[in-house]
Order: C-alpha cells, then sequence, then structure tokens
C-alpha cells in the first residue's frame, strides 16, 4: 500500500467522522465548524485524486461562501445556544483532533510526487473541458440549484424577521 491510499483512507475517515460530529452536535456554530472540517477534508481529496480546480473550488465555495451564508442564517434565525459560558474539555478534543489530522494530511499531501512511489491514477480534465462540459450538459440543474438556495435564504430571512417582529410586539 502506498502513502497515497492511505493519506486516502485517512482523508475518507477525516471526512466521516467530522460530518458525523457534526450531525450529532446541538449547538449550530459547531455544526458549521465541523462542517467546514468535512468540507476541506473534501477538498484535499480532490487534490489527492488529481483534481486542483474542484479542489479549489470545493473550498471557495463550500467552505467559503456556502458556511458564511449558514452562518448569517443561524445568526437570523437567532438561535438560542445553551448557556454554558466555557466550552467543556470534552468538546476541544474532537476539534482538536481533525484540526490536527487536517494539517497533518495537508502537509502530507505537499511531499514530491518522487518519493512517494508509485501516485495513483488520476483523470486528467483541463478546467476549460470542466466547464464547457458542465455548462453544456448540465446548465438546468445549475439553475435549478441557484434557484433553490435563493429560496432557502428568503425563507430563512422571512423565519428570522417574523420571530423578530414576535419579540418586539410581545409587552412582556
Amino acid at each position: 500500500m502506498t502513502l497515497y491510499a492511505i493519506i486516502f483512507y485517512l482523508l475518507a475517515a477525516l471526512i466521516i467522522i467530522s460530518t458525523g460530529i457534526a450531525i450529532t452536535r446541538r449547538n449550530m456554530v459547531h455544526v458549521v465548524i465541523y462542517l467546514v472540517f468535512s468540507f476541506f477534508g473534501t477538498a484535499m481529496l480532490f487534490y489527492l485524486l488529481g483534481a486542483p480546480l474542484l479542489a479549489l473550488l470545493q473550498i471557495i465555495i463550500y467552505a467559503g461562501a456556502v458556511m458564511v451564508l449558514f452562518l448569517f442564517i443561524i445568526m437570523m434565525l437567532r438561535v438560542e445556544a445553551p448557556e454554558i459560558s466555557m466550552f467543556p474539555f470534552s468538546q476541544w478534543v474532537p476539534a482538536a483532533a481533525l484540526c490536527a489530522a487536517s494539517v497533518v494530511l495537508g502537509l502530507l499531501l505537499l511531499i514530491p510526487e518522487s518519493q512517494l512511489g508509485k501516485p495513483l491514477e488520476t483523470a486528467i480534465a483541463t478546467p476549460s473541458d470542466f466547464g464547457f462540459y458542465l455548462f453544456k450538459r448540465h446548465w438546468l440543474t445549475i439553475e435549478l440549484v441557484s434557484i433553490l438556495l435563493l429560496v432557502a435564504l428568503v425563507g430563512a430571512f422571512h423565519l428570522g424577521k417574523s420571530k423578530l417582529s414576535a419579540k418586539s410586539e410581545d409587552p412582556s
């Protein structure tokens, strides 16, 4: 088994663990943080498999824009966090472990290929080929997803606004 295969399995475990932790948390900000770990792991996986453009898009679009959108929705909905002044140690351990694993795996991806043996087989496609294929065959899907995201954002804004107006009308 080559080092690339080991990195692949470790990245897959990192993605599964961070996503599993994300769906078991009650605090929505913690959910967003663990999903960012998952998205960064997916980006490293894309890079490992020879798709640096997809890795970059994963970081820019998902770990950047979508997570900021989720944070805005959480702030607009005014989700109440549990009343804990300091986070317990049991919540710091998984975050620190996932952070350390992400850093180590990211540094392993920077090792030159000549020192790792046989690299994984990759499918080579230029960014222009990918863009041409995507917008020629799947343009309707892209437009439907953008409309779906817009409807979700408007719905979250409406829910947050109605809760805010209900609180301001309450005399107590």
